[in-house]
């Protein structure tokens, strides 16, 4: 789930800008470039699990990604520009095998004359003042131009940028902020930017060209520069030594791609994925704007001694559904009993019975590795937790159990191995195929089942991996239903590889399920769906460009326990008539078709009154969403949504899954397993 942590950390100078500039120094390749681009493309060839052929098509996609990575907005080069590039188009893959790294230098060169032409102008609009702009006047901003056409020519470039800072300046009025402030604030940051771009050097400019090839392959492989190298390294260094957040870079912003769980991040509650980290503040010193910045440097901001404070500018949703807030968290240590699985019961009454079920969370797959080589008779680890609760929920006499893998973004395989074979005699557990053409199959060696009741197993789109291969082996033995969303479909493996400058990432291996089909690109899909809450075109591996495309192989020697495929469809029609009249269910789908409605509406005007007035329509719309829930709830009405998280029915902010939604898919992921359980005994599993 590393997604290209650091593979734009030299694009994160993202505001660029005009023409009357001081020339700088073009940067040239170094002698060890050429060797360390040769050493990079004899190890993709080496290992990489899929083969590719450095020819003319090869070429292009090098040309496109590398143009995309620099200019992905088309805010910077012109038409003019990129008709002088195209002559490269067809000849970067004679440059890679000949190790001539010419085009490329001359390609970011050029964007680095555009970013200091583009930052220049926008401090010089600046320097005009705030009172230059009429927010009374009709226009608007395309906020998505991954599509739109290069720019014909500087004006319309710099037409683009007033309209880039306008939308800025309105954000921040519309937060509260004094003209001059904004003034300042936006001067600081564009500065900052400018003074950042002019210290790009060649090895900035190397690793960006090498990870446009490396993406090509997929967006896993990496080439990292020597201090990229130690960042990665060190990736959960802050969850280590900081909030717990994994983070990637996009265009001019710094993204959290996953938090991790356990970490300070994840039991705050205030930030998520897709989050916009635009500034950073050591406790209550003055916020940084780190708009523009490496990400490598904001890494370095947020990372801090443990008790200490961070703060967080952040923007959460994109377009009208723009949220800003500042956050605080205290750095910590993630502590394994802070990812460990944890138990509890829950009742689902039936026709007069109430049902007792198990609910085991998994944070993670996890094993204290140094304590099991210490010979600890005590270390923890996934598989000895989760059989220990199992005991204790047994003791319990529960009806059923439910393993709950929402977030989980996965971890170690032997661990996922192992506790596959909790719940099913000895066998095949999931398939590795490598890039050689061997496939090695990891299995469950021990006969004896410890639960063999009815079982269910959550998932959500940010359930990867680990997670994956164990849902997949549940389903494909037919030991139980999966029940919730469409995974991450993170279903590739990678492998590092020391460089004598650097080292890279290769994914040189797929996860294939025992019955022989991939989760990569494609995930688990469950055997009942619940509605998407996120947005699986930003989230996923299905959203990643050049993802490698989900396969099939032969399938394991294996002996499923069940054939549950004629009471799917049973246990269906039940939740979908149950969830029909379930108030949470109906908001839940409201609210993602309300999403879906802001986020296909990419324009956004620069009008303050019209701003205001979808501002206040949203707003009203999101209340009477949350109201009509609360009513068939029989709770107390809000009179506006800052109320929602002081009245609401489950407040616990110290878990990501503790909100009324997210319970609602736990509580009806118990009622689908009622459900199972009252099945004709010969067409489900029972509890023995």
């Amino acid at each position: 789930m590393f997604r290209h942590l650091l593979l734009l950390s030299t694009l994160l100078c993202t505001s660029f800008v005009h023409s009357n500039t001081p020339e700088i120094p073009l940067l040239k390749p170094e002698a060890e470039h050429a060797l360390a681009n040769r050493a990079v493309v004899h190890h993709l060839y080496q290992h990489h699990y899929s083969r590719k052929y450095l020819n003319n098509e090869f070429s292009e996609k090098v040309y496109t990604r590398f143009l995309d990575l620099l200019d992905n907005t088309r805010s910077y080069f012109t038409q003019a520009d990129i008709k002088q590039f195209e002559k490269f188009k067809k000849q970067l893959d004679e440059a890679i095998k000949t190790n001539n790294l010419a085009p490329a230098f001359e390609i970011y060169n050029r964007y680095e004359q555009r970013a200091i032409e583009r930052l220049t102008f926008a401090i010089g609009v600046l320097d005009k003042g705030i009172k230059q702009f009429d927010f009374k006047k009709d226009e608007s901003l395309e906020l998505d131009r991954e599509a739109t056409d290069w720019a014909k020519t500087e004006k319309e470039l710099d037409t683009l940028w007033r309209k880039r800072i306008k939308n800025t300046v309105l954000n921040l009025k519309l937060a509260g902020k004094a003209d001059e402030d904004i003034a300042g604030l936006l001067k600081r940051r564009y500065e900052s930017q400018l003074n950042r771009i002019k210290q790009i050097n060649s090895e900035d400019a190397f690793q960006s060209y090498m990870n446009a090839i490396t993406y090509t392959f997929d967006p896993h492989t990496q080439y990292m520069s020597p201090r990229n190298s130690e960042n990665f390294n060190i990736n959960m260094s802050l969850s280590l030594q900081g909030i717990g957040a994994v983070l990637r870079s996009e265009n001019e912003n710094t993204i959290v791609e996953r938090l991790v769980t356990g970490g300070p991040a994840a039991k705050a509650g205030q930030l998520k994925p897709s989050d916009k980290i635009i500034g950073v503040a050591q406790g209550d010193k003055e916020m940084k704007d780190v708009i523009g910045w490496r990400l490598d440097e904001v890494v370095d901001l947020i990372r801090g001694p443990k008790d200490s404070t961070v703060r967080l500018d952040i923007i959460s949703g994109s377009g009208q559904t723009e949220e800003h807030k500042t956050i605080s968290i205290v750095r910590d240590e993630v502590k394994l009993e802070d990812r460990a699985a944890q138990s509890e019961t829950i009742d689902v009454k039936r026709q007069n019975k109430d049902y007792k079920l198990g609910v085991i969370d998994i944070p993670a797959f996890y094993a204290d590795f140094e304590a099991k080589n210490a010979n600890d008779p005590n270390y923890r680890s996934t598989t000895r937790d989760v059989s220990r609760l199992i005991e204790d929920l047994k003791k319990d006499n529960i009806d059923g159990l439910i393993i709950d893998l929402r977030n989980n973004g996965g971890g170690s395989l032997a661990e996922v191995n192992n506790l596959v074979g909790l719940f099913i005699p000895q066998g095949p557990t999931v398939q590795v195929h490598y890039s050689f053409g061997h496939t090695q199959v990891l299995a469950d060696q021990d006969p004896s089942v410890l639960y063999n009741g009815p079982l269910v197993v959550l998932t959500n789109r940010l359930s990867a991996s680990a997670s994956e291969i164990f849902a997949g082996a549940i389903q494909d033995y037919g030991r139980g239903l999966v029940v919730g969303s469409q995974t991450f479909g993170k279903g590739t493996v990678q492998t590092l590889i020391p460089l004598f400058r650097g080292q890279m990432k290769v994914t040189n291996a797929k996860f294939y399920r025992v019955s022989g089909e991939s989760t990569q690109h494609r995930g688990v899909i469950p055997d009942i769906s619940y509605p998407e809450i996120y947005d699986i075109e930003k989230i996923g591996e299905s959203a990643l460009e050049e993802a490698l495309p989900w396969d099939k192989i032969e399938a394991s020697k294996f002996k499923p326990q069940n054939n549950l495929s004629s009471s799917i469809p049973i246990l269906k029609e039940q939740h979908e008539k149950r969830i029909s009249n379930n108030p949470d269910f109906e908001y839940l789908n409201e609210q993602v078709e309300f999403l879906k409605e802001l986020r296909n509406d990419t324009s956004i005007s620069l009008n303050i009154e019209t701003r205001e007035k979808e501002r206040l329509t949203n707003e009203s719309r999101r209340l009477a969403l949350e109201n009509k829930r609360r009513k068939a709830k029989g709770l107390k009405l809000l009179d506006k949504l800052d109320n929602a998280e002081d009245e609401s029915e489950e407040p616990n902010p110290d878990s990501e899954k503790k909100n009324a939604t997210e319970d609602a898919l736990l509580i009806e992921g118990g009622e689908i397993l009622v459900d199972f359980i009252q099945l004709d005994t010969n067409q489900v599993l029972t509890k023995k």
